[in-house]
């Protein structure tokens, strides 16, 4: 199959690399340094999965540029950004094309599909902690890599063999893939994690580490996951585990040092994903009746320093 992956950072670059020196079919969307450097050097990857390596030549595009006609396309870019993105998936995609993105922000899909009634558009989500370190050059310092992907609650299950062979071939690069009919839930557990740390540790100025120890850090951190545990539970998803050990247990096995792209973003003066991290958060749990206390704190922060 053609996977497309747009978005050749930190996520993009990792699942792309992955795939590609597993024998896929793989093109980046890009832009930038980091594609110029992709074109001349190829891909250079250090990763805690799969060890060093190199991948040249690769394809690499921009969204002008790329004419082909992908079988998978994996959205890999940041929550602010999803909407240059409708036109160019309107171009290259068919109603046999599976998009699957995987940002940061809980219920991209649904939202994605409105825009792309024709085309095949799941839910999805993913762990990894990546980063470019320059350009073409990322790496990947902590071995977690899963991808989970699938159909929203009443969507038609359409091009489902493709999608149990996407499932296939990321198990055979090496990344946890899992085909779930559980997406809402296992979209919003990786949501409970990547919200409230990105949250916190924008609101603290903290690292994984500093949410491993007890004290406000961690204390803030576990009111956030709490609140998105509620809004689960009103919305009649029921977890499995609790989701303030999973998450505590994720810091855990991350450099004590790792902070969040958001932090990162902030930090250089980008746009940043706080409208779908924090703001929509408040938000949604209004439509469910709920106040989230933590959120409106962390929300009404933020808005004051334009974030």
């Amino acid at each position: 199959m053609k996977y497309l992956i747009i978005g050749a950072g930190g996520t993009g670059g990792c699942l792309g690399a992955y795939l590609r020196k597993a024998g896929q079919d793989v093109t980046w969307i890009a832009r930038g340094k980091h594609l110029e450097a992709l074109r001349e050097k190829g891909l250079e990857a250090h990763t805690a999965g799969a060890g060093d390596f190199r991948l040249s030549p690769v394809s690499a595009y921009t969204m002008e540029e790329y004419s082909d006609s992908p079988d998978v396309v994996f959205v890999c870019v940041k929550y602010y950004s999803l909407g240059e993105c409708v036109p160019f998936l309107k171009r290259v995609c068919n109603s046999h094309t599976a998009v699957i993105p995987v940002l940061n922000v809980f219920g991209t899909g649904g939202s994605l599909q409105e825009q792309l009634p024709e085309i095949p558009v799941l839910d999805g989500c993913i762990y990894i902690y990546g980063k470019i370190e320059k350009p073409g050059v990322i790496v990947q310092p902590s071995p977690i890599f899963r991808v989970f992907f699938g159909y929203r609650p009443g969507q038609p299950k359409r091009e489902e063999e493709n999608l149990l062979q996407v499932e296939r071939d990321l198990k055979a690069a090496g990344i946890e893939g899992h085909f779930t009919p559980q997406i809402r839930r296992d979209a919003l557990q990786k949501f409970s994690y990547v919200s409230p740390v990105g949250a916190a540790g924008l609101y603290y100025g903290a690292t994984a580490g500093d949410f491993t120890v007890p004290g406000e850090k961690q204390d803030l951190v576990i009111t956030l996951i709490r609140e998105i545990e509620a809004i689960g539970q009103a919305m009649g998803i029921t977890f499995e585990q609790d989701l303030t050990e999973v998450n505590l247990e994720i810091l855990k096995g991350l450099e004590k040092d790792a902070d969040t792209s958001m932090q990162r973003d902030v930090a250089a003066g980008r746009p940043s994903e706080a409208e779908g991290l924090i703001h929509n958060v408040v938000e949604l749990a209004g439509k469910y009746g709920l106040v989230c206390p933590g959120y409106r704190m962390v929300s009404r922060w933020a808005r004051e320093r334009g974030l």
